[in-house]
């Protein structure tokens, strides 16, 4: 996966701010020092609850990006130093933890942790939330300009758009995500490890090849324009259907999707661990998550938040999917040396003609 809800304006939201005011207001002077440095998903924290961490202790906050799971834990292992923070998705984690990268923080005694669904203790290696904290969720469906194709309900109709009405469509240039939608249409496990399985979503892939524009993350603006009809991407396109929903949808298809989900997790070779985990501690606050996912349009384990959170997004069946959907849904694991099939599926996929 890429930045999880790439490029987006920031939220004006009153609400948001209003919420942002108020926690500021009640905030005790600034008593720690220090920093603190996150190395997250582009464009995947609300600038407004740092601030307000910062307001609170005092300490610094600095933020790098990374576009995906595989940059960031690159970039680990080449031997970057200084990041406390990392954010994987739950199947990096379950690596990152075999490989002695991830520090043991004991954050399911923190105060608040009562309030974590233990159904996103989802990584192996952690089903108890000692060494990370269930951070954010989401669904990777369709995003789509209604002015070039009326309604898309499944991966059929966003396969047929081309033909049906000569629009453009895009599919992310993300391994596991894109190889998915081949596995789900089919029948299959996104984390199947059955050659032929994986063999039939390479096939068909290849076979839509032909009516799919690009590969790319940056599929926004052309969608937004009209000059793509749609685009496989993340539930955050619901920020710009919020903006225009005249024009612009997201959907979860019929067929099925996946799911992700990030975890926040201290780095062993954290230099801040202390700093690491107030933040932490302060992420369990429930309207400080209730801020960040209310400028995030995704969605929370944390079940206290989810009560405070704006009926547009509490009701919303995209950004909070009701049982039957989420039946759908599927998340990824990691494959272990499994995943070598998946590279050269891809391969074959990418440099087809």
């Amino acid at each position: 996966m890429i930045e999880r809800h790439r490029h987006r304006k920031l939220a004006s939201v009153a609400a948001l701010a209003a919420l942002g005011t108020a926690v500021l207001a009640g905030s005790p002077p600034a008593h720690a020092a220090g920093e603190l440095n996150l190395y997250n998903w582009g464009d995947y924290i609300n600038p407004e609850i740092l601030k307000i961490f910062e307001e609170e202790t005092g300490i610094t906050v600095r933020l790098d990006t990374y576009g995906s799971n595989e940059e960031m834990l690159a970039k680990i292992q080449a031997g970057a130093t200084g990041y406390d923070i990392v954010f994987p998705s739950a199947h990096m984690q379950d690596i990152m933890h075999h490989l002695g990268l991830l520090a043991e923080t004991g954050i399911n005694e923190a105060k608040g942790f009562e309030n974590i669904d233990p159904a996103f203790l989802r990584a192996d290696t952690d089903p108890e939330g000692r060494y990370c904290l269930p951070y954010a969720w989401g669904t990777v469906g369709i995003f789509y300009n209604k002015t070039r194709v009326p309604e898309v309900k499944s991966w059929a109709d966003f396969f047929a758009i081309p033909e049906t009405t000569g629009g453009e469509i895009i599919l992310l240039d993300d391994m596991r995500e894109t190889i998915a939608i081949g596995l789900i249409v089919n029948g299959h496990s996104v984390n199947t490890t059955d050659p032929n399985e994986l063999k039939e979503a390479e096939e068909f892939l290849i076979s839509k090849k032909p009516r799919v524009s690009s590969f790319t993350y940056d599929s926004v603006p052309l969608v937004q324009s009209g000059d793509v009809a749609a685009a496989h991407y993340f539930v955050g396109a619901m920020m710009y259907v919020r903006e225009d929903p005249e024009n612009l949808a997201y959907v979860i298809p019929e067929e099925g999707a996946t799911m992700y989900q990030e975890n926040m997790c201290v780095l062993a070779s954290a230099p801040n661990k202390e700093n690491a985990r107030k933040f932490m501690e302060f992420y369990l606050r429930p309207e400080i998550v209730a801020a960040n996912v209310a400028q995030q349009m995704n969605s929370t384990p944390n079940l206290a938040a989810q009560e405070l959170l704006p009926d547009e997004l509490k009701n919303n069946p995209n950004t909070n999917p009701p049982p039957e959907v989420r039946e759908r849904l599927q998340i990824f694991r990691d494959l272990g040396r499994d995943l070598r099939t998946y590279d050269r599926a891809w391969t074959r996929i990418r440099t087809a003609q």
